[in-house]
């Protein structure tokens, strides 16, 4: 990262973030304000968009831009700002060239004891014009890079394009929903009668949107854990990584949080830390700034953390339950690839999270995401994995695979080589939920519940338990 110190006179530097000419959907700038003087952290552009594919393809990314729902307009904007950047620096070139050749000039006539204060100040003059043009540059790689770190990934060729989860492609059903002869109760209230899922208390001590998980909810909850890392360590070819849960801000730019979703991450006050939204962002910054073996490809760890999100859009809905929360637990699956590997590794991705839940035995389908529900911002292609919710009388996603091409691998910095002396490539990324343990929790206890109010342990989990049923609070 570097700094760019900007003074911008007879600007409140509040609108820098809220309207800045009107480009208020575009410009992001983390700041400190110290009167007018504002500190812009920032990242190369290089690193976030293709800008040479970009002003060589515009039409390719203002139909990717159209196809996520975003104003393609952004695509004009950018490459206007990098022909005037190509064209101060040409213009600088040519300025320092004859510089240099003045300044030589100068020399000899000194040399030979003549006057050389008119070319003197030619070169002067010279000077003040290229540090004039290298003040316009900052200022336009500050928009540039401003603009580009807003920009989401473009979708791949094979992505569905649609506007809503109507359009989304439902590519296979695994199991049936769950049939009942008894009034189906919600995971919420199934808790609250057990005595295993405490909201209230969880709110007397944190505020709302958070759960105690207590004697078997706590056992389950660990079960689970347990079991899914045991599973992508021994059968799906993953590493275990334990990752902190707080990273610094250039960590959450490399995956793609900051700057689009920094109103739903929480954030340590007067540090530059954030508590991580998903362990995506840990397990995949593992190598930023990391030139990789093409031998050593694919990487893949999967970790458990807890994760934090201020569910910023969530008002009202999923208010009860372990659906929509501010803490969560999460078993992440992250690859890095080869190109060519990627949409290998996608499936595998799919696949590994798909085997959790067919050995869990929990009704589940798989959908091909849309290009207007891609909810993932670094995505290029992405597959929702949706249990079966009997109080819903629907599905409800439990995991999201997505294949982020070489988007994160540009903000962080991630490439390789094949062999000594190869240019580097970028890596692509990927990641999946593998899976989410709070929502798994809901399903299995919505799908496994009995006609009195109990619960059964799936078969896979019964080693972890010492009965056939997750106990309550004993009274």
């Amino acid at each position: 990262m570097c700094q760019i110190k900007l003074k911008l006179r007879n600007i409140n530097p509040i609108c820098v973030i809220f309207s800045l000419d009107g480009f208020i959907s575009y410009i992001y700038v983390y700041y400190y304000i110290d009167i007018k003087q504002i500190v812009v952290s920032i990242i190369s552009g290089e690193k976030m968009i293709d800008i040479k594919m970009l002003v060589a393809n515009p039409e390719t990314f203002k139909t990717a831009l159209g196809a996520r729902g975003l104003n393609p307009d952004i695509v004009g904007k950018i490459i206007e700002l990098d022909s005037q950047r190509r064209k101060l620096t040409t213009e600088n070139d040519e300025f320092k060239r004859i510089r240099n050749e003045s300044s030589k000039k100068v020399g000899m006539l000194k040399s030979k004891g003549e006057d050389a204060t008119e070319l003197m100040e030619e070169t002067k003059q010279l000077g003040i014009r290229i540090a004039d043009n290298n003040k316009n540059l900052d200022e336009i790689k500050v928009e540039l890079d401003s603009i580009a770190l807003t920009l989401p990934n473009t979708p791949l060729p094979d992505v569905p394009i649609g506007k809503t989860e109507a359009e989304n492609v439902h590519v296979r059903t695994w199991g049936s929903p769950s049939a009942f002869d008894f009034e189906v109760k919600a995971h919420w209230d199934l808790g609250q009668n057990l005595d295993i899922l405490d909201q209230e208390r969880a709110s007397k001590l944190s505020g709302a949107r958070f759960t105690m998980f207590k004697a078997g909810a706590a056992a389950l909850q660990r079960a689970l854990i347990n079991y899914m890392i045991e599973l992508h360590t021994t059968k799906h070819g993953f590493s275990e990584v334990f990752a902190p849960v707080l990273v610094l801000d250039k960590t959450c730019l490399g995956t793609g949080q900051l700057p689009k979703f920094a109103g739903d991450m929480y954030k340590i006050e007067d540090e530059q830390l954030y508590l991580v939204s998903t362990n995506e962002i840990t397990l995949t910054n593992m190598h930023s700034g990391e030139i990789l073996k093409g031998s050593d490809l694919p990487i893949r760890y999967t970790g458990f953390a807890l994760c934090f999100r201020k569910e910023a859009g969530a008002a009202g809905r999923d208010t009860r339950g372990l659906i929509r929360v501010h803490q969560f637990e999460k078993v992440e699956m992250v690859t890095l690839c080869k190109p060519e590997d990627s949409e290998k590794e996608l499936q595998h991705l799919v696949k590994s999270a798909s085997t959790v839940l067919e050995s869990l035995e929990l009704p589940h389908r798989v959908s091909l995401m849309c290009t207007g529900d891609m909810s993932g911002f670094s995505a290029a292609k992405c597959y929702d994995l949706e249990v079966w919710m009997p109080s819903y009388n629907n599905y409800v996603e439990v995991s999201s695979c997505s294949n982020c091409t070489d988007f994160q691998a540009r903000r962080a910095g991630i490439r390789f080589k094949d062999a000594q002396g190869d240019q580097s490539r970028f890596v692509h990324t990927l990641n999946g939920s593998g899976l989410a343990i709070g929502r798994t929790i809901a399903a299995i206890m919505e799908n496994y519940q009995t006609s009195d109010g109990r619960i059964r342990v799936p078969e896979v989990l019964k080693k972890y338990f010492t009965s056939d049923y997750i106990e309550g609070i004993i009274k």
